[in-house]
C-alpha cells in the first residue's frame, strides 16, 4: 500500500486496529489527534504501541475553525479518513464525505459506529455489544453465567472489517462513506447460528467446554493433566482419532451428532489416559486437529516469529503475509511528533 494517505481519527481499538493493519501493509497513517492526545494514551505505552506502531501524529483540535481549515488541506492530499466515535460527534466534527467532499471528490471516509451512522449514540463499547448481540449468551458453561472472551473481539472484528471496506471503496476508485458498525459485524460473525434460527428455528444454546453446535466431538476435553481442545469435524478425522485412542463406534458424522452425550463420555475417557501434551504430540502427525490448552505467554513462547520489533516494543507482527513484501515495524509516534 505504498503511496496511500490515511488519515485516522480513532480512539482506543477498533480504529486504530483497522488503520494498523493498513499501516502494516505499507499505508501512510496519520493519527489526528486531539491536543492533549487520543485517550488511549492514558491506558499505557505498551497498550498504545500494540495498536499503533508505525503511524504518524498531528495535533489537531478538530472544534476549532483553524483546525477544520488544516483537515480540509489534510484530506485534499489524502486517499482515506477512518474514524471511530458516536455518530452525533463524527457529524459534528464534519467527519463523513458529504463535509468533505468539498476538499477531495475522491475521498474514501469510513465511519465505526455501535450501530450505524443513523443508529443513534447509546454506549456501544465491545463488552456491550458482545451482550447486545448474544454472543455472552453463548459463551460460558451452561451452569454458569453468560461470560465474555478474554479479548475485545468485537472490537478486533470491526476494525478488520472496516479495513476491508476502506479497500474495496479505494479499488473501486470513487470517493464515498462505507459504514461499519460493531453490531452488524458480530451479527456476521454468528452467522451458522444466525442462519439456524432465521431460516429453521433452532435457538443457539451455550454447552459445556465450548462443544461445537454441529460436530462431535469439537470441544475442549480434561486428561491425565490439563486440557485438550479437539475438533473432530468429518469422518476421516474421527477413524483415526479412533484408531489411535481405541474409542469403537460412532463411524459417521450423523450418528455422532444423534449419539452427542455417548460419544463425549467415551472420548472424556480415552483422553484421560494420557496427557494434553501427549496427546497433541500424537495426534498431529496423524493430521487430527488437537492442541493442548496454552497460555497466551506459552503460545507466544513457543511462537517467537510471530513477535516483532517496533523501536523498543515487542509486539505482535502482521498476521498478512504477503510473498516478496516484509512489512517495516517502526514504532509508535509521540503525540504531535508530525505536526501541531
Amino acid at each position: 500500500m505504498a503511496g496511500i494517505r490515511i488519515l485516522e481519527v480513532g480512539t482506543m481499538l477498533a480504529g486504530p486496529y483497522a488503520t494498523m493493519m493498513l499501516a502494516d501493509l505499507g499505508a501512510e497513517v496519520t493519527k489526528l489527534e486531539p491536543p492533549d492526545g487520543e485517550i488511549s494514551r492514558q491506558v499505557g505505552d505498551s497498550y498504545f504501541a500494540s495498536l499503533n506502531r508505525g503511524k504518524r501524529s498531528i495535533r489537531l483540535d478538530l472544534t476549532s475553525a483553524e483546525g477544520q481549515a488544516q483537515l480540509g488541506a489534510l484530506v485534499a492530499k489524502s486517499h482515506a479518513l477512518l474514524v471511530n466515535l458516536k455518530p452525533s460527534a463524527i457529524r459534528r466534527l464534519g467527519l463523513t464525505y458529504p463535509a468533505l467532499r468539498q476538499w477531495n471528490e475522491r475521498i474514501v471516509c469510513v465511519a465505526i459506529t455501535g450501530f450505524g451512522l443513523d443508529g443513534g449514540d447509546d454506549p456501544a463499547f465491545d463488552y456491550v455489544i458482545q451482550a447486545a448481540t448474544g454472543v455472552a449468551a453463548l459463551t460460558g458453561d451452561p451452569a454458569g453465567p453468560p461470560t465474555l472472551p478474554g479479548y475485545s473481539s468485537a472490537d478486533n472484528s470491526t476494525g478488520l472489517t472496516a479495513a476491508l471496506g476502506l479497500l474495496a471503496q479505494i479499488v473501486s476508485g470513487r470517493g464515498g462513506q462505507v459504514e461499519v458498525s460493531l453490531r452488524d459485524v458480530m451479527f456476521s460473525q454468528l452467522n451458522y447460528h444466525a442462519s439456524a434460527y432465521l431460516n429453521e428455528g433452532k435457538r443457539p444454546h451455550r454447552r459445556p467446554f465450548g462443544a461445537h453446535a454441529y460436530y462431535v466431538p469439537a470441544q475442549i476435553f480434561p486428561t491425565a493433566d490439563g486440557h485438550l481442545a479437539l475438533f473432530i469435524t468429518h469422518d476421516g478425522f474421527w477413524k483415526t482419532f479412533a484408531g489411535e485412542a481405541g474409542v469403537a463406534g460412532f463411524a459417521t458424522m450423523a450418528e455422532r451428532s444423534a449419539h452427542r452425550d455417548e460419544v463425549l463420555a467415551a472420548v472424556t475417557a480415552a483422553l484421560a489416559a494420557d496427557t494434553a501434551a501427549g496427546w497433541e504430540a500424537r495426534l498431529r502427525p496423524l493430521g487430527i486437529p488437537a492442541a493442548a490448552v496454552r497460555t497466551l505467554p506459552e503460545a507466544l513462547d513457543d511462537t517467537p516469529h510471530a513477535v516483532v520489533t517496533a523501536g523498543d516494543y515487542r509486539l505482535v507482527g502482521s498476521p498478512i503475509r504477503i510473498a516478496g513484501f516484509e512489512p517495516d515495524y517502526r514504532p509508535p509516534p509521540h503525540l504531535g511528533e508530525h505536526g501541531h
